[in-house]
């Protein structure tokens, strides 16, 4: 499942695929996610995302 485009999509819609996609799982040595985004929420590092401001691709390169 892709990310909605910004252009495409509702802030709704875009919070929906965060809450969906990085859903914690409770299997930490085996997810990941926490790891990934240095302990923080997907919901924290994609606000910018979430809110239109910026896409999703420039937010998962900041944190390669």
């Amino acid at each position: 499942m892709r990310p909605p485009e910004i252009e495409d999509s509702t802030r709704e819609e875009r919070e929906k695929y965060i809450l969906t996609a990085f859903a914690c799982r409770g299997d930490c040595e085996s997810c990941g996610f926490c790891a990934m985004y240095r302990g923080r929420s997907p919901e924290v590092v994609y606000d910018d995302y979430i809110e239109g401001i910026r896409s999703f691709q420039e937010i998962t390169q900041d944190y390669r």
